[in-house]
């Protein structure tokens, strides 16, 4: 088949890679002039005139990120150079808090995570207690919830101390949303896979047979690079296409009485070539705009056709619905400020950070120690609100004084005001199949994880499988 693929991040390319490998004719189509869609490179100027390339936001994975991992690996990827392993670390400026032990390989599911506990900086036995009690809770439900929960009715006999050091830091990270707004049953699914699985043997960095799926991976290279780009010279060197700088400005149903349908695309005001099937790798506004250009193109009478042959497996579903339930998505926002210290080595790669509305900053990462951008931060605001410019403020206010670096100034600061889908409980996420031959892929598609890098790549990979074979 004919395979177009709008959409260059993380989802687009691991999709565009799988139809490949199936044998599909692929061709990808990317808006903006830079692979990667939300995480990728960019430049930005240092004191002194010179410049360094970062990210459009700072990322991190984690071992429990299988799929992604595996296919970094697949495309020659060097795990062991491009990311910096290391156990998950919650400590603060002070030393306290929570750091698990380096363990490759744990006697057995969750023992790291004890020890971590257990060895927690600052923590009465109290706080200790109460977060065992809570995990052993949860391992005893099988990780599992009523879909109207939230995180903080979750952990309801949760000490505060622990809620603050430990349990709001890893919900914003990881859903970007407090946790008193945060899906309950999405968190849960993220604890089991990330802290309470077995490690998976050959899902390593380049560092032994296994890792934890709680280990944290930080980029050496830029977002762009570590993916993206090599999925782009994989599928080049097979004779797929990849093109930047091409916005589709809507879809076209060339034949309704054809099954399977085939579709041509506009670009400006053009109609240009066919496809035999088309996988939206866009974010969630972008595919419902495409979606509604092709259940509107003829009017009321061409919508309603197409939507009465769902029973003959032309449809799973009404278009005009999927783009309302696409289009219902809430969204939050993520802030990164780029800042310079001449002064700045941090004690450890990434710190967590004290948070209030007055220093909204939850982590902070040392760029020097981890690609050599000596006295570079990164200061990241997860699910961030308000003006850009007194967000960036305010988080050079707490670095001063949480870090104690006077001469800190910003480089740049980046704020993606749809970066995730809010991950709320009950949350409605649009499915992956549109027509048989219409699908989406994305981190917001229908899944068991919240908006990550994982949950895009799955998401593609399986909009890729979901193909017919000819």
């Amino acid at each position: 088949m004919r395979v177009l693929v709008i959409g260059a991040g993380w989802a687009g390319m691991a999709a565009a890679v799988e139809a490949k490998r199936l044998g599909h004719s692929v061709t990808v189509m990317e808006a903006s002039r830079a692979l990667g869609g939300r995480a990728r490179a960019l430049s930005v100027g240092l004191p002194g005139g010179s410049t360094t390339t970062l990210d459009n936001g700072q990322h991190i994975l984690i071992g429990a990120y299988s799929a992604t991992l595996q296919l970094m690996r697949e495309l020659g990827v060097d795990l062991a150079s491009a990311l910096h392993r290391l156990p998950l670390t919650l400590r603060y400026p002070d030393g306290s808090g929570l750091a698990l032990p380096d363990w490759q390989r744990p006697w057995f599911a969750g023992l790291d995570v004890a020890a971590g506990i257990f060895t927690a900086k600052g923590w009465s036995l109290w706080d200790k207690l109460s977060l065992l009690r809570a995990a052993d809770a949860w391992r005893r439900s099988g990780f599992a919830c009523p879909a109207h929960y939230s995180v903080a009715q979750l952990c309801g006999g949760v000490s505060a101390r622990v809620m603050a050091d430990m349990i709001e830091p890893l919900v914003v990270s990881a859903l970007n949303i407090a946790a008193s707004q945060a899906s309950g049953e999405v968190f849960l699914r993220v604890m089991r896979d990330a802290l309470f699985a077995a490690p998976a043997a050959g899902a390593d960095a380049g560092a032994g047979p296994a890792m934890a799926g709680s280990n944290m991976l930080l980029p050496r290279v830029d977002l762009s690079t570590l993916f993206p780009q090599a999925a782009a010279q994989w599928l080049q060197s097979r004779g797929a296409t990849v093109l930047l700088g091409q916005r589709v400005q809507h879809l076209h149903l060339l034949s309704k009485s054809e099954l399977p349908p085939r579709y041509s695309i506009g670009l400006q005001a053009d109609l240009v070539d066919e496809f035999d099937a088309v996988i939206l790798a866009t974010p969630a506004p972008e595919a419902a705009r495409l979606v509604q250009t092709l259940a509107a193109q003829d009017g009321a009478g061409q919508a309603a056709e197409v939507e009465g042959q769902a029973a003959n497996g032309t449809l799973a579903g009404s278009a005009a619905q999927w783009a309302a339930t696409a289009q219902a998505l809430g969204h939050t926002a993520i802030t990164t400020v780029y800042a310079y210290s001449a002064a700045a080595r941090l004690p450890r790669v990434v710190l967590a950070l004290r948070s209030s509305a007055q220093q909204p900053a939850q982590f902070v990462f040392d760029r020097g120690a981890l690609s050599g951008q000596s006295g570079v931060l990164a200061f990241v605001v997860s699910d961030s609100s308000g003006d850009m410019e007194q967000t960036e403020q305010l988080v050079i206010a707490q670095g001063q004084a949480q870090l104690g670096l006077p001469d800190l100034q910003p480089l740049q600061t980046i704020a993606e005001k749809r970066a995730t889908f809010a991950c709320t409980p009950g949350v409605q996420r649009p499915c992956m199949r549109i027509t048989h031959t219409l699908l989406a892929c994305g981190d917001y598609v229908q899944g068991p994880y919240p908006a990550t890098l994982e949950g895009a790549v799955r998401s593609g990979l399986a909009a890729a499988r979901a193909l017919p074979a000819s």
